[in-house]
This record gives structure tokens, sequence and C-alpha cells, in this order.
């Protein structure tokens, strides 16, 4: 493994020009995101391919002259600091050194320590199982157990569930040549994943759910979470469990909490807003259990694969109608700093595979962050909003390397959801949080502990905002500096759902909040697009590939995020850069807390009549292009007024694991000829083209307010593009969906013009 000194981009373009070589896990790491150095992975032919390399590195670091034909390899040195073989320091990260002292410190000398080990993945099965045959006799011989074990080949995932005694735990923190951090089939050691925790609070008695005359049909959404109460009255007739890991008679119905709210958020959305539930029941799959925590015997990946092949794979499928699977989870132990979570993984190429949009929560922080700006609690209060933001803000921006997302948010081709200050929280119970501050105010913005970006390879993360309550902030320090903590939901701030039943009564309410809550409300919004374009096109939307609809959801739930004005400029005078010129960076500052932008369900799923919504959907081979052309109504010539176009790209990108191309494959929105005809530029308020093109979510905005001169049938044609990530050379197809609207507001001839232009008939 190579530690770079410098540039890991200027490393990875010297590597590249020394044959039979290939980074894998390559991330573009900005320089002041991180306090340690990058450390990038090699992989080498064969064992006497590396013991060169070792002999050239250690000629060059002595000073000696590498000879004629090593120039290459000259530069490649001359950007580093160290070149090692694999060893302790890289199986047992910095990052988990302080949760396994917690969790030896939390037993005793005869209690056992429960620990993830990664092994080397063999392609071969023979290999694969020889070598687990190794770890499971060292384990043995250090008076150890193997808990369980798991297998995937298609994310070349191999790991072990042990329990290790306190004094190998121990060794394995000290990183002892002598212990398990030391054996040569052994990847990584970690600790056990432990899920994401929410709370609800201000439970009371609720309103029964009013009749409905119509049976819910069959599920297009499937959620992966804790046991719900499916008897409750706002649930008993929306949800269908499948509990295939036997958990319910596990959980006691008054801790199924994270279940059960997810569940009423997807079905009613936020109480609050008397919301129609969805036409279709909705598929719980339970992978928490007893106290809403994962299953102490089982490696979480292993249970999200299972589970989602029971559901989809195969003539025995479960529920082949399944698109939309929400994931309002994450490992609380893994925060993204480099290198994809297995999770992660798992979702990209299950995604791929089967066709399933994951709606992934961000994953949230309620660790406490010091605010340097005050020096105690009054001074906070008494500020005005404005500061209060801006100091909130600033304070955050200093700690965000440390609030990253937590796994599997990094996924690459799932849809990541941070949440935003939003709910339906009326003025007067508002004013009920009266020992918390709320830092933002009227002001939108994402949550304070909601998990910030960048994604893989710097792509953008979380993709969207969904409204997770406002948050308001607690006290935790005063005096010798102030430190703020993200306060319990309730009354005051938070999204209302349907909680556990409490003092013989089932009809309970409650409140919650956070990137979980965001992501259900994503997933319920995801499921209404679904709804509406099953009713605009019927037959014609259903016949669809399970692929296409998928990836057309995932671009219509994201087409109508937008960066407000006012907080993009209080992030870019707050972090910076000062210098104008230096508007990408300040861009990098804004996506990191906002991705793309807030999304409000409502302009999700209605028409308008001064807009118009076109859609495509299509597969592309390798190096092809495809173009969608786009009818522009006569109504929006020569109307000097604001008007805008917008095209959102989404696709299902094929992986390659384990190697630097992971995404193996990338598309892009070209821009589009008829710009200037059309009075438009790009917008100021969103992404770089070059961050957007990061990801598997592409998102272009131009917007003008001169007139617009608009010939007769005149047409925009915007071309979608698939190119290979760099060294990726992959021939699998790649399933597409394209959004674009044209807007005019107060045009309200601009939607029936379009519908005309394209012969779609209404539909009753």
């Amino acid at each position: 493994m190579f530690e770079v000194r410098g540039s890991v981009g200027a490393f990875a373009n010297a590597v590249r020009k020394v044959q039979g070589l290939e980074l894998v896990d390559e991330q573009e790491l900005e320089g002041d995101e991180r306090d340690d150095r990058p450390v990038l992975y090699l992989a080498v032919p064969d064992a006497r391919a590396l013991h060169e390399l070792e002999s050239l590195w250690r000629r060059w670091a002595n000073g000696g002259e590498l000879g004629h034909g090593y120039t290459a390899w000259r530069d490649v040195f001359s950007l580093l600091r160290d070149l090692r073989v694999w060893g302790p320091q890289d199986r047992v990260l910095d990052d988990d050194i302080d949760i396994l002292n917690e969790e030896i410190g939390a037993h005793t000398e005869d209690q056992f320590v429960r620990l993830e080990l990664e092994l080397v993945y063999r392609a071969q099965a023979e290999s694969g199982a020889e070598q687990e045959t190794v770890v499971r006799r060292i384990v043995g011989e250090r008076s150890g157990r193997v808990v369980s074990s798991a297998r995937i080949d298609t994310i070349a995932y191999h790991a072990l569930l042990v329990d290790l005694p306190l004094s190998e735990a121990r060794s394995v923190v000290a990183r002892s040549p002598q212990g398990i951090a030391n054996v040569e089939p052994v990847m990584f050691i970690r600790p056990q994943s432990t899920t994401t925790r929410i709370e609800v609070g201000d439970v009371s008695e609720g309103v029964a759910e009013k009749g409905s005359r119509r049976e819910p049909g069959q599920p297009i959404l499937a959620v992966l979470d804790g046991v719900p109460v499916s008897a409750h009255p706002w649930l008993s007739r929306h949800l269908v469990v499948d509990d295939i890991f036997e958990l319910e008679a596990k959980a006691l119905v008054s801790q199924r909490v994270h279940g059960t709210a997810m569940a009423s958020l997807i079905v009613h959305g936020d109480l609050n807003r008397l919301e129609p539930p969805l036409p279709r029941k909705v598929l719980v799959v339970p992978v928490l259990g007893e106290q809403d925590a994962f299953p102490p015997e089982r490696l979480i990946v292993d249970l999200i694969y299972r589970a989602v092949v029971r559901m989809r794979h195969g003539s025995d499928a479960i529920a082949p109608a399944v698109l939309i699977v929400n994931v309002s989870l994450g490992n609380r132990r893994r925060s993204f700093q480099g290198p994809l979570s297995p999770w992660a993984r798992l979702l990209d190429r299950l995604a791929y595979e089967l066709g399933i949009l994951f709606i992934v929560s961000a994953g949230n922080w309620s660790t406490a962050f010091p605010i340097a700006a005050f020096g105690a609690n009054s001074e906070y209060e008494d500020a005005t909003p404005e500061r209060r933001a801006t100091e909130t803000v600033r304070a955050l921006g200093a700690v965000a390397a440390h609030r990253r997302l937590l796994a599997p948010g990094e996924t690459v081709n799932g849809l990541t959801i941070g949440s935003s200050n939003e709910d339906s929280v009326t003025s007067s119970e508002r004013r009920m949080a009266r020992v918390n501050v709320d830092p933002y105010g009227e002001l939108k913005m994402a949550n304070p502990s909601s998990a910030l970006g960048p994604g893989f390879a710097r792509s953008v993360k979380p993709e969207v905002l969904f409204a997770g309550g406002r948050e308001h902030l607690r006290f935790t320090r005063s005096g010798g500096g102030l430190a703020m903590t993200p306060a319990q939901t309730g009354k005051a701030g938070g999204l209302a759902v349907a909680a556990p039943p409490r003092d013989g009564l089932e009809n309970q309410r409650g409140y919650t909040g956070g990137t979980s809550a965001a992501a259900a409300l994503a997933s319920r919004t995801a499921h209404r697009i679904h709804d509406a374009l099953e009713v605009a096109y019927g037959d014609a939307f259903l016949r669809l590939a399970n692929h296409h609809r998928a990836v057309l959801l995932k671009a219509l739930l994201a087409h109508p995020a937008i960066w407000p004005n006012s907080t993009a400029d209080i992030i870019r005078a707050t972090l910076g850069p000062a210098d104008p010129r230096q508007h990408v960076r300040q861009k990098d500052n804004v996506r990191r807390f906002l991705g793309y932008g807030f999304v409000d369900p409502e302009d999700a799923v209605a028409c308008a009549d001064d807009r118009a919504t076109f859609w495509a959907v299509g597969t592309l081979q390798a190096e092809k292009v495809a173009t969608v052309s786009v009818p522009v109504p006569a109504a929006m010539g020569g109307r000097a007024q604001p008007h805008a176009l917008a095209a959102t790209l989404a696709w299902f990108a094929p992986t390659l694991q384990g190697r630097q191309s992971y995404r193996a494959v990338r598309l892009k929105v070209l821009k589009p000829g008829g710009l200037e005809a059309l009075a438009v530029a790009p917008d100021k308020c969103q992404p770089d083209e070059h961050q957007a093109n990061r990801g598997t979510l592409f998102k272009r905005c131009w917007t003008g307010t001169k007139a617009p001169a608009v010939g007769l049938n005149m047409s925009i044609e915007l071309k979608v593009q698939r190119e290979p990530d760099p060294g990726a050379l992959i021939d699998e197809p790649v399933p597409y969906g394209l959004a674009v609207t044209l807007a005019m507001p107060g045009v309200v001839e601009l939607y029936e013009q379009a519908r005309q232009r394209l012969g779609i008939p209404i539909r009753t």
C-alpha cells in the first residue's frame, strides 16, 4: 500500500504510466478534509512482483539510482511518503480504535468482545474456503469462536463474525504482530455493526384513521427496518410483514419504535398534514429485532442480502413488483472516510442487477460540537437569528470531516437523503421549546445532525434533502466555551408518526425526525410519483422494465431539488473562500451541506399549467449517445420574464469491485444547442458541472429573464452520452431515466401546448 505525499490525482496519473499496475479504491480526497495522510492500495500481480517493488522502493528511499527504464517508477516514488505490505496498522483503522476501546472498557475479563473480520476476497471458492478454515482455526486457538460467516461473490465480500476473549481484543487494539491483527488472510478487523437509533417524543393518544372504501393494492415499495406495530390502527390495513429472520417474537411491542415510525411516515406522511395514505400496501421486512437493534448473531450485510434476494430474485420472489426499497438505517460505527463499505457495495450491485431504487438515509450525528463565537448560553440565545445561523454553519463547517455519511449512505447507485429543518408544527406549539434554541429560524437549512458529504470520489452526497423536523439545539457546555447537541424531537419540532401502545391505549402518536424520517418521506414521494405516472400513462408506463421505472423514479425524485439563494449565500459567505474566483470551492461547501438541494414533495408530484416536465427512459450500450427532443411551447416566445430549462439524468452503473474505476460507467447530458435562442445560461445555484459528474445522478439547470426567440415547432435536443470511467472498459448495458422541465411562471398555456405538441391524450 502507498502513503501519498501531496495530490492523490497526480499520484494516480503517475501509477497509470506503469505497465501492469492498477490502483484500487482510489479516492480524490481534498487536502483539507482529513488530518491523516491519504492512503491508496495497489493490485500487484504476484508475490515476486511485490518483492521487486519493495526492493525498488528501498533503493529509491536510500538515495540510489533506479537505472535505465525505470523513469515511470521514479515519478511514482517521488510522490510517496511510504510503501509497505499490508500489516496490522492497515487491518485495524484509526477510526475504529476508540470504538474498540469503549467496547473493551464495557466488558469484564471473563467476557468476549464481538468483532467483524473482513477477509481478503479470493475469487476461487476453494481458496476462499481454505482461507476461512485457517482463520477459524486461529480464532479457536485463541479461545475465541466464530458466530457466523458470509460470502457474497458479486461484491467480493467474505467475512466472519467472531467472539474474542478480552486479552485478544486488547491485542487487536494494540495492533500486535503476535495477534489476529497480523493474520495474513484478514483484510480488516472492525467492531460489530450497530444501527442508528431514533427517538419518538411527546407520545399521546391520536385520532383513528378514517375508513377507506378501497383495499390497498400489492406493494411496489419495501421497507428494511425494525418490527412495526402492525396492528396499530393507522397501519393495520396498509402493511404486509415478512418476518423471514423471526425477529417479531423477540421484539416487545412497546419497543417497536423505529419500524412503526418509518412505516407510518411512508404510508401517511407527517400525520400533522393529514395526507391520504398510499394506495398500495407496503412490504416490511424486519432486520431490527429486540430493542430496535440488529440481530447480534448476524452480519448485517448478509442480513440485507438475504432479505432483498428473497424479495426480488428468481421465480420464488415474494414481491417481484417492488421497485423502491427504503433503508432508513445506518451503521453508526462506520462513517465514510474513503473505502466503500460492503453494505454500500451490496446496494449498488443489487440496484443494477435487480432494478431497485434504494433510498438511504445519510445518517445522524448526535454528538456535541463547539461554537467558538459564543462564550455562554445567553450570548447564543440573545444573538440575532442571522448571527445564530451564521455561527452554527461556521461551527459545523469546522467539524465537517468528523460528521461524514454513515454506511451505507455512500452508496453510488442508491439515492441518499439528508434532513432539512422543515415540518408542519404550528407556531403556538413551536413556542413550547423554551429550554432549547432554534439555530436557523425561518432559514431553510440542513439540520445540524444531518450527515455531510461528499460521497465516493467526491460525488454529490447526500443528493437531496427532505423534511426531517425543525431541529433545536440544547447546551451541553458553557462558560469555558459553548457546545451544542441536537435536542430530542417533539411537538415543538418534528414529524408526527404512529407510536407503540402505551398505558393500554393502541392509537398512539408521537414525533420523530432526522435523516431516517427524511428518507421515509422520500420513499413515500417516489411511490406517489409512480402513482401519478400510472394514472397518466396506464399500461404504457407499467409495461416498462423494472430497471427503467426505477431509474426514472430516481431522476424524477431529485429533479425539483433547488438551492435557495439565501441558504447558499450564507454558506458561501461563512465558509468561503472569500475570493469570488474560487466559486468552485464555494460550491463544494454548499453541496457538502445541501447536495443538489431541497425537494418539496408536492412539487415533485403535482402538475402545473406554467411548466411541462418530459421524461424518457432507455438503455445505453458502450460508447453510445441517445438523443431526446424536447418541444418548446410557443407561449414562451417574446416574454421577458424568468424562465428555466432543467434536466436530471439518473442511471444504475455496473460496478467493478475493488478497483479504482468502481462506478465503471458514467453518463452525462451534453450542453444542448439552442440555449441562446431560449435565452438561458447555467444557473449559479447548483453544483459545478464537474462536481455533478461524479455519481449516478447528473443535474443541470439553465435560467434566464430575457425574452426567448421561439420559432415554429422549435425543439431543444438533449444528448445523453455514455463514457467509461477512467481505466474502465465494460460492455454491460446501462439503464437510464431522464427528466426535463421547461418552466415560465405565470404562463399558463405552457403545459397544454407541450402536451399537444407530443400528441398525448388526456386520461380520465
